[in-house]
Parts: C-alpha cells; structure tokens; sequence
C-alpha cells in the first residue's frame, strides 16, 4: 500500500509541475505571439488602458531581430517552426525532465525529496513541489523580462472611439507615439526600415472592435479558415497550433459574450505598402475550457466574467481590411 500511495503521489505531483495554466487557453491569452514589422522587438508606447505594456520581446515570432518581416499576403505559407502555448519548448521540456527524473527517483527509494512517511511526508513533497513550481515559473518570468519595456509619455481617456477623437482635437496621438516617429528602437542592427505615422480614423477603430469579437468566436468554434481570414498567416498558424494543442488534450475553450471596456491607440505606423496599428484593448468575456467527453469545466466559471488587458496589432495592405497581426501581454 505504501508503494501504490507513492506511485500515487509522483504522479500527481508530476502533473502539478507540467500542467500547463489552462486560464491562458483564450486565443493569445498569456503569451505574446505575432510580428509589427521592424517594431516587432520594440514595446509599444504605454496607453491609459495599458500604462505598463511589458518587455518587447515576444514569446512566439517568425521576424528575425537582424532584419524586419517581409509584408503578410492572404495565401502566404507559414514556417512550421511552431512553439505551443501549452507545452514544450526548450526550457519547458529541460525543466519538465530534470523535475521528472527527480520524482521518477521517489518510486524507487529516496529520489530527490526522500522518502514518504505518513501525511506529514506527504504535505512535506506537495509543499516541495510548489516551490518548484513556483521557482520554475520565476525564472521563465525573469528570462522573458530581460529587456525593460520603452515607455512613452501621455495618457489618454478610454475608448477607442473617444481616443481617436482627443488625436484630432489635438493633432497628437493618444499614446504619445504617433508625432515625430524615428527609427524603432533596439532589435535591428543595421539601417531600419523607412516608417511613417498614419492616421486611424473612427472606422479603423470599429474595425478593431469587431476583430475582437470575431476572432474569439471563431476560435471558441474551431474555425481555422475564419481565423485566416481575420489574421495574418503566421497568427492564423499560432491559433491552430494552439485549437490542435487544446484538442490534443480532449479539450475545448469558449470565450463568449465578449464586450470591450476600454481601449486606446498606441501607435500606427506604415512600412512600405504595409500599414500597422497597435491599439490597447480591455475587454471582459467569460472563459470556459471544457472536457470534451464529458462536459465537464476544466478552468473558468461560466457564470463568472473575466477582465484582461492585450495590446493588438493589425495590418493591413493597399487599404484592404485590417488583419491581427500581433498579440502582445501588458507587463
């Protein structure tokens, strides 16, 4: 009996340090993926919505630092080169081995945590492996946030409606970003690309709303050819990666009801034919991840509403629709 309540309990232990956090399942939730062009390593300026927008490196992209990313066409093959949301990776998988080959000692003697004996062993091992957990979690935290996000000056009010209007009141943009634009700052070693600010009008700004919407539709759907239509192709690539990831797992994740808060302009900018826009969005919505068998809430509340904050970027191109081309995390 003993032994069977070790195996047990490595077991359950191991699955407490790899588990992914599944309150990340929403589309970008967690991570920040996408490409802005040459402003790709760049943090976009701080808004009222997103004061603190964090690092500009991002988790998942297919730019190069030593050179900015070639403009997005609808039908545009995307690399595989993939990293998921919910597993693997270089420091997911060294960690996950090295924390596993400990526990995996736990079934045969002493292991890593020595042995267990009685209930005060077993509250010694799980209190041992949330301080992994914990430690793990703040070392990907720290490597990820090794660069100090580029902060810019002038708040401004919510809506994205309402920003828009204070830009043409005062011929500034809303996130201090848009007048007097230069060469973006840090990723790129040689010259950058020529940029220039545009301007984002009401439309552009309902555009954005809507893309919000719908994008998380699509995803709560399962729908990969709508997602390509309102994402670029390597967005479009991340989005079914991550709906194969979740499906990998028996899972399914809803995100329904979804009503923007508050929202803000950070910066919009042209690159040769391509046009970008950064806006910062709060939104609320509620979340659901669900086992498909049985039904059964894996995380979330369906009656209970979540509020987060994303800072989204869109292209477009020769004045087509807007497509999200980025999803980044405030810090």
């Amino acid at each position: 009996m003993r032994r069977q309540a070790r195996f047990l309990t490595a077991l359950a232990a191991l699955a407490l340090v790899l588990a992914p956090a599944l309150a990340d399942a929403r589309p970008g939730g967690g991570f920040s993926s996408g490409s802005r062009g040459s402003r790709t390593y760049s943090a976009p300026p701080a808004t009222r919505t997103a004061p603190n927008p964090g690092p500009s490196q991002m988790d998942r992209t297919m730019t190069q630092p030593s050179r900015p990313a070639a403009p997005v066409t609808p039908g545009t093959a995307v690399p595989q080169r993939q990293t998921s949301r919910f597993g693997g990776g270089f420091m997911a998988g060294m960690m996950g081995g090295l924390i596993g080959v400990g526990l995996g000692g736990l079934l045969f003697g002493n292991g890593l945590f020595g042995g267990i004996n009685g209930f005060a062993g077993l509250l010694g091992l799980l209190l041992q492996v949330a301080l992994i957990v914990l430690a793990v979690r703040f070392v990907m935290k720290l490597l990820r946030n090794r660069q100090q996000p580029a902060m810019a000056s002038g708040p401004n009010p919510g809506g994205l409606g309402n920003a828009y209007a204070r830009q043409a009141q005062t011929g500034s943009n809303p996130g201090g970003s848009m007048g007097g634009m230069g060469a973006p700052t840090g990723g790129y070693g040689g010259a950058a690309p020529a940029t220039a600010p545009i301007q984002v009008t009401d439309a552009d700004f309902g555009a954005f709303e809507r893309s919000l919407r719908e994008v998380n539709a699509a995803w709560s759907r399962g729908d990969e050819a709508a997602l390509s239509r309102l994402a670029t192709p390597e967005m479009a690539g991340y989005f079914a990666q991550d709906l194969r990831d979740l499906a990998a797992r028996n899972w399914r994740n809803e995100t329904r009801d979804v009503r923007l808060e508050q929202g803000d302009l950070s910066e919009a900018w042209r690159e040769g034919a391509t046009e970008y826009a950064t806006v910062a969005m709060r939104f609320s919505l509620i979340d659901v991840t669900r086992d498909l068998s049985t039904g059964a809430v894996v995380e979330g509340d369906p009656e209970r509403r979540q509020t987060v904050t994303e800072l989204w970027t869109f292209a477009r191109q020769g004045g087509g629709a807007w497509r999200l081309s980025a999803v980044q995390q405030p810090g």
